[in-house]
């Protein structure tokens, strides 16, 4: 197990949160991948004291990585909670990184990227770190979220992706001229411009499971397809 002190806390969104710590040694990971985070949590519920993230910075961040997560407009888990009143300078355990939702070593191979509500962390990680090392891949990102204000990350986003960026919300304000509703496969489906690519989905373990069994309905081999499920959102 890793050391990490706590750094700082970014609000991103209402109720959206990402937090920087400053691990005791460099984490040797790549963009995409995930750690366990243990935290000292007093009178733990039955969910404990440990919990996966994604990290949502990038490997080149310096001194620093960052987990993003959503909290509970009521009081919410213990483990949470106690993330929650983590001041600067207080400690937590993380594994060493891992996982394969990476980005292919073909950098020819264009990509797909689904994103459903706090799934976006993972991309965020793998867009911070190709703006970092200035490669251009052929990235499509659609990215569902509940409203607006929740289209966390979207400027840098938006840096990188351009036109290829694909905001999809659930409720929009008024004169938006953007996609209203909710990401589906068909559709994306229907705009895929070669058969051939790497379709990356992220999301609630449901959204998940549902996008990859519907994406090999409509003949997509699994061998293109890459999943990161995120447990305990709906």
């Amino acid at each position: 197990m890793i050391s990490a002190k706590l750094d700082h806390v970014a609000k991103e969104a209402k109720n959206i949160y990402s937090f920087y710590f400053k691990p005791e040694k460099k984490i040797d990971f790549t963009a995409g991948q995930f750690i366990e985070v243990h935290l000292h949590t007093d009178n733990p519920d039955s969910r404990g004291t440990k919990r996966w993230f994604t990290i949502s910075s990038a490997p080149e961040l310096e001194g620093l990585f960052s987990i993003t997560t959503r909290m509970a407009e009521s009081r919410g888990s213990s483990f949470k909670e106690s993330l929650r009143l983590l001041k600067k300078g207080h400690e937590i355990k993380i594994s060493e990184a891992m996982g394969d939702f990476v980005l292919p070593r073909n950098d020819n191979i264009p990509l797909v990227f689904l994103a459903g509500g706090i799934g976006i962390t993972p991309y965020h990680s793998i867009i911070s770190h190709l703006l970092a090392i200035n490669q251009k891949r052929d990235i499509k990102l659609y990215y569902g979220a509940r409203n607006i204000d929740e289209l966390i990350f979207k400027d840098e986003l938006s840096s990188y992706l351009g036109d290829n960026l694909f905001p999809i919300l659930q409720n929009a304000p008024i004169n938006y001229s953007g996609k209203i509703g909710y990401l589906n496969t068909k559709d994306i489906f229907d705009d895929l411009k070669d058969s051939n690519c790497m379709i990356y989905i992220s999301g609630p373990e449901v959204m998940v499971e549902k996008f990859k069994k519907e994406f090999i309905e409509l003949g997509i081999s699994s061998n293109n397809l890459v999943c990161d499920f995120f447990p305990g959102y709906n």
